[in-house]
């Protein structure tokens, strides 16, 4: 497959802090390549060295066009905007520092206007928009000279549920026409947008691949969820560890573990927990999803 975008070893220190740690990965043309970490793990930085906002310490991003500077569109993490002009205004604006004529200004920018749901507030003032509105007129802005690849920070941060839906289908939309890369900490969102999925954490590249592909790779297993009255940790962890030697979590009156046989382990765990007298409030079997092997590649710590 073609790639549009190459990173090579990419490193990137403030201080003593390493933001990014050699990561190394493509981009393919017309594919929606998604970042998916949790709060802090350089998902930011890489989208802005990718981008040419600032300079990695070492390492090179390539992209595969030889006026790389104009197909590049950036939507940032924070809104940016211009409060006291309109919508259209502003679309006009970009356009025109993008050389656009006033007709594909024009024609552009009411195909976005339109397709981002902000037409009937196109007169309106910037700043008397919704945070919704705004976040959706930034998609616009980073859009309006149809750039090749374009850089989506947290597109849906902030966005009531219609707003999501109605710009996760809009990037379906265009993802054969424009690169889209994207980053977020919203597992069902970066399952259910990206081709292809970059899980980092702490400035390293843990996994790479589909959705399907990064399950099978970090493990077959099925997952087994039993919620139980009483102390698991005194009264039944113990003899499940001593019995069946099983990589067991537990919570408060949960407990999880993953197995090639779940079938043959719950029988035996059931009879373990009728006998110590323990009662199930609710058991289930499942495929171990996406969120399952985020946590398991990034830990349950909370990030700032």
């Amino acid at each position: 497959m073609n790639w549009i975008l190459r990173a090579d070893s990419l490193v990137k220190k403030y201080g003593n802090v390493i933001a990014v740690n050699d990561i190394t990965f493509e981009i393919f043309r017309g594919e929606i390549f998604g970042f998916l970490g949790p709060n802090g793990a350089g998902k930011t930085t890489t989208i802005r060295m990718m981008s040419g906002l600032i300079k990695p310490d070492s390492g090179k991003v390539i992209i595969n066009n030889p006026d790389s500077l104009k197909s590049i569109g950036i939507c940032p993490q924070h809104i940016v905007i211009w409060e006291n002009l309109t919508c259209y205004e502003q679309i006009v604006f970009t356009g025109k520092m993008y050389n656009l004529s006033s007709e594909e200004v024009r024609n552009k920018g009411t195909e976005l206007l339109g397709a981002l749901g902000l037409r009937g507030v196109k007169d309106r003032l910037a700043k008397k928009l919704s945070g919704g509105m705004q976040r959706r007129l930034n998609i616009a802005l980073a859009l309006i000279h149809s750039p090749e690849i374009v850089f989506l920070d947290e597109p849906q941060a902030g966005l009531d549920p219609q707003s999501r839906i109605l710009v996760r289908e809009y990037i379906r939309s265009i993802k054969n026409k424009t690169t889209v890369v994207l980053t977020t900490h919203d597992m069902e969102e970066a399952e259910k947008l990206s081709d292809r999925i970059c899980i980092i954490d702490k400035g390293k590249l843990l996994s790479i691949g589909t959705a399907d592909e990064i399950i099978n790779i970090n493990g077959f297993e099925d997952l087994v969820e039993i919620d139980i009255e009483g102390d698991i940790e005194t009264e039944l962890l113990p003899f499940i560890d001593k019995e069946f030697g099983l990589d067991i979590s537990v919570t408060t009156r949960r407990i999880t573990f993953k197995s090639g046989n779940p079938v043959a382990q719950l029988e035996k765990i059931m009879k373990t927990i009728r006998e110590h007298n323990l009662n199930i409030n609710s058991l289930q079997m499942r495929k171990r999803s996406l969120e399952d092997i985020f946590i398991s590649l990034t830990g349950r710590s909370l990030r700032e």
